[in-house]
């Protein structure tokens, strides 16, 4: 594996939540959306192949195919026949990268979670509850 594999694969790591009722193809697609945003992905970055994303996450290659293509429908990735899926867009706005302040105040208050001892959960339980309480869902109609 060459060092642009590694790098790739050290940062698109797919958790599948089997539990979550979300389909996983979705799932893969949302994450790397997320990764778009978040500036972890680049135009041009390649995504790891269906095989390694069942190496590591269990879920049928098929099912990986299956989101890239959603993806490569919503014109964010492009399959190259024999050189695998690439990224041709990003989702960051401006202003809103890895340096975005917001960014670097949440991530000091993870770590004062962790170091107070909040598990992974118990932060998840915590922003849903703040997050909700800020953007209420809207009614449905």
């Amino acid at each position: 594996m060459s060092a642009f594999e590694r790098r790739v694969m050290s940062v698109v790591v797919f958790r599948i939540d089997r539990r979550s009722g979300v389909a996983t193809y979705l799932q893969i697609v949302r994450q790397v959306e997320q990764a778009l945003r978040m500036g972890a992905l680049e135009e041009g970055d390649r995504l790891p192949t269906a095989a390694q994303v069942a190496a590591t996450t269990k879920v049928n290659p098929n099912t990986t195919l299956k989101a890239y293509r959603e993806l490569e429908r919503a014109g964010l990735a492009e399959v190259r026949q024999g050189a695998g899926t690439f990224i041709t867009r990003t989702l960051v706005e401006p202003g809103s990268g890895p340096e975005w302040p917001l960014r670097g105040a949440l991530d000091e208050w993870l770590h004062q979670a962790r170091a107070e001892g909040l598990g992974g959960e118990e932060v998840q339980a915590l922003f849903r509850t703040s997050f909700e309480a800020v953007y209420p869902p809207a009614p449905d109609d």
